[in-house]
């Protein structure tokens, strides 16, 4: 079996794992469990905590002392005993510990995945620029099709998605044993515990402009994690009407996001352009803006006729907003800062928007649809209003504050690179 293929395997269950269960988690606890919001934003919030500091200390060891392929396969092992555990529990105290144990372990295994892809790429003589795009898109489909067969599977208030997620990341840890060794770095060990930990990309505050954009990734991280968390719960409650019992929506939820992430692998070609042709500000607008669409969308939607339009479309203004942002945002940092601190940079960036944003926006959005909770019926017309109303101020600001001249020849070198 050729490299390629293999870590297409590796990369399709990696998120394969989480595709299983992230998105339909919050209807489960919602709707089985009986959990509140604010419970559930609880528990995604463990996400986002172990976003914030673990994959960089995850890396220094697969950096120092054990080999990343080894790691990744322990964590993952760890990762199933943690799911096959939640399945089992339905204490929301409990449930956040539990889930919060399984995040420390998952969230690293994203940035080893990279690690072991470049370094069997490398160790091949693959341009990894070239060839790496093509493999990591295997994790969408991994991803998107385990959706479907949750949904298909109509489990999706079911606990039998976490022991899929666990038997999926068992099957990870198995698989890791093939793979070949990826050795430890002695180069590595000579930096300071500070570089690896990239606290050295701290500096970029110091730069007004570098902290403005942090800090707005920060917040538009609010935006990501407040869809991950309810948007699955939102299109179950529409059972609750007779009219939409039967409707693709309610029967089907998952499959319908699932457009998301279809729309996310088409707007990711467009990047290149958008960024050489208006710049990193008016693109960053523009994910502002496809924010606050996706939620108003999901404000005025519903199961049939035109309301359907509009979750539809809902779905695919998600790829453009989630994209502009994450993406560009990534490119936009390669682009910026001192070529010394580019890993520590990108590991801060990351840390904003899926430690610190994630962690924020799934307890703040937890207390939101608490609030707009009575006897136990959500109006999510006036929550999803609520979330628009926040990106739409978040882009005013930014339109106001955010400084930054554009330059489409050194961004057509990055973009070309990237």
């Amino acid at each position: 079996m050729n490299i390629k293929l293999r870590l297409k395997i590796m990369i399709f269950l990696q998120f394969f794992i989480w595709g299983s269960w992230l998105v339909t988690f919050g209807s489960y606890m919602i709707n089985t469990l009986n959990f509140t919001g604010a419970q559930v934003g609880i528990v995604y919030s463990s996400n986002g905590l172990a976003a914030i500091i673990m994959p960089s200390l995850i890396g220094i060891i697969a950096d120092r002392w054990v080999k990343a392929n080894v790691l990744y396969g322990i964590l993952h092992f760890l990762g199933a005993i943690t799911l096959f555990t939640a399945a089992e529990i339905s204490d929301p105290t409990m449930m956040f510990w539990i889930m919060l144990f399984n995040s420390i372990v998952y969230m690293p295994t994203l940035a080893l995945s990279n690690t072991i892809s470049y370094y069997y790429l490398e160790n091949k003589g693959f341009d990894v620029v070239k060839d790496f795009p093509p493999i990591r898109v295997y994790g969408t489909i991994g991803f998107i099709l385990a959706m479907w067969i949750i949904s298909l599977a109509k489990i999706e208030l079911s606990n039998v998605q976490l022991f899929i997620a666990s038997g999926s990341s068992l099957l990870l840890a198995l698989y890791t044993i093939s793979l070949p060794a990826c050795p430890t770095s002695n180069a590595i060990k000579d930096k300071s515990l500070v570089s690896l930990l990239g606290l050295d990309a701290f500096v970029m505050f110091k730069d007004k402009k570098m902290a403005l954009f942090l800090i707005f990734a920060m917040l538009l991280g609010v935006a990501l994690q407040i869809t991950n968390t309810f948007g699955d719960p939102f299109l179950h409650d529409f059972a609750l009407n007779p009219d939409y019992k039967n409707s693709f929506a309610v029967k089907y939820p998952a499959i319908l996001l699932s457009v998301s992430q279809i729309s996310e692998v088409f707007f990711i070609l467009t990047i290149p352009f958008f960024l050489r042709k208006y710049g990193i500000k008016k693109v960053i607008l523009i994910s502002m803006v496809g924010w606050t669409l996706r939620f108003v969308f999901f404000g005025y939607g519903s199961p049939i006729g035109g309301g359907f339009l509009l979750l539809l479309l809902s779905m695919i203004v998600y790829g453009c907003a989630f994209d502009f942002f994450n993406i560009s945002g990534a490119i936009f940092v390669e682009k910026e800062v001192d070529h010394r601190i580019r890993a520590s940079a990108q590991g801060l960036f990351s840390t904003m928007v899926n430690g610190v944003g994630a962690y924020v926006g799934a307890v703040v959005s937890g207390k939101v649809v608490d609030y707009f909770t009575v006897d136990g019926v959500r109006n999510w017309q006036y929550i999803w209003l609520v979330f628009g109303a926040y990106t739409l101020v978040l882009a005013i600001i930014f339109a106001l504050t955010f400084k930054y001249k554009h330059d489409s020849n050194a961004m057509k070198n990055v973009t070309a690179k990237n």
